[in-house]
């Protein structure tokens, strides 16, 4: 527990070469929180920010599905405090509150040989207050701004650490297929029309499903499209 950091990813990265089993890092603020592609997450005090940072093993694909067992985790905590109805993921790495942002998930990794070394699972939610973000295509908003349960981070964090735990679980003895299941059945937009930027073009198409490797799929006027990663927007 850490009352001011930089970010807590970063903070998993300096201690990551001298880890000797899974840990979570939590502070009441972050200095120079980032989302993805190095965004800035405003990080206000009252609202959540814990990276868990471990040694998954295998190769990078592998270690990336952790993306989607935070996802489910995050929604299941989440929907401690609110009606799981108001709750969606969003691909590939955000859960919504009445379509707005509550939460994210930022990964980050290390590795040689075309093996992970360490993995961060960096996890920020809105709890208290929705930061103010101009020209979002999905606004910041708030547990609490939003009538959910009161929570403290540090309780938030208990849920969450147990929940993810069961997720890791799954993953290791049943593999990624219901892991998969379980996130689709939440997915924001399935079986709709979205649009996905990658950083050289944008698609247009129907939102099939997710992959066995966490690729999102599109139905387009130009056939099937499988995005490894993009931002999407509906």
């Amino acid at each position: 527990m850490l009352d001011d950091v930089d970010s807590t990813n970063a903070e998993a990265a300096r201690i990551a070469p001298d880890l000797g089993h899974p840990t979570w890092i939590m502070a009441h603020r972050q200095s120079a929180a980032r989302g993805r592609r190095g965004r800035a997450w405003d990080m206000p005090r009252g609202n959540f920010a814990a990276t868990l940072v471990m040694r998954p093993g295998g190769v990078p694909g592998w270690a990336a599905l952790r993306s989607f067992l935070a996802a489910n985790a995050l929604f299941e905590t989440l929907a401690m405090h609110v009606d799981r109805s108001r709750l969606s993921n969003k691909w590939p790495n955000d859960v919504l509150l009445d379509n707005g942002k509550v939460g994210g998930i930022l990964l980050e990794s290390a590795g040689q040989g075309g093996q992970v070394q360490w993995l961060s699972i960096g996890i920020g939610v809105n709890l208290a207050v929705a930061p103010l973000v101009r020209d979002a295509a999905f606004p910041p908003v708030s547990l609490a701004e939003q009538g959910g349960a009161a929570v403290a981070p540090e309780a938030f964090l208990d849920q969450l650490a147990g929940f993810y735990a069961t997720e890791e679980s799954i993953l290791e003895q049943l593999g990624f297929a219901p892991i998969r299941e379980k996130w689709l059945r939440h997915a924001a937009r399935l079986g709709e029309v979205i649009t996905a930027r990658t950083t050289t073009e944008e698609l247009t198409g129907r939102f099939e499903t997710i992959d066995e490797a966490g690729q999102l799929i599109l139905e387009t006027p130009a056939g099937r499209k499988v995005v490894p990663a993009a931002d999407v927007y509906f």
